[in-house]
């Protein structure tokens, strides 16, 4: 499905580890070659994105080109991490597309007024997700024009 696309990591937040075995799936599923890395709360994921914690040194943490956001989890939930990854210059230019279980006006509101790219409610049968994972996957990596700093393949050629 990646031939066209760009070879970027998807850096996937969701503390539910069966959400994180089915949205796997789904991309394979999908035949998706892109590397794809869970997170299991805020906490993490902010350690991940700033090498801190277990991954310091940043080799096990490559930089996404997309992030897929839980809002509700332990720790930091998803809404505090979003409000602190867009106002981190360094971070903030990832894009971040909240998938979670909240159908909330307010959340959907809050997410957008943080800087979230897109707010997707996930869907409840496999096959809703993985209609998800096949739009996600075709509009931010063979649609989407992201900054080269996201692309492993031109990093790698540089």
């Amino acid at each position: 499905m990646t031939t066209n696309g760009k070879l970027i990591t998807i850096l996937v937040a969701d503390d539910d580890p069966d959400d994180r075995m089915l949205i796997d799936e789904a991309f394979e599923e999908n035949r998706l070659a892109n590397d794809v890395r869970f997170v299991e709360d805020g906490e993490e994921l902010l350690e991940y994105l700033q090498h801190q914690g277990k991954y310091e040194g940043g080799a096990e943490a490559p930089r996404p080109g997309l992030i897929l956001l839980d809002l509700n989890m332990p720790r930091m939930d998803g809404r505090e991490a979003l409000k602190r990854i867009k106002a981190n210059p360094a971070l903030a230019q990832i894009p971040v597309v909240v998938l979670t279980t909240s159908k909330q006006e307010e959340d959907i509101l809050r997410t957008y007024g943080l800087g979230v790219n897109s707010f997707i409610t996930k869907p409840v049968t496999f096959e809703g997700l993985l209609r998800v994972a096949q739009v996600v996957t075709s509009y931010w990596i063979e649609i989407v024009q992201l900054p080269s700093q996201f692309d492993e393949r031109k990093s790698a050629a540089a």
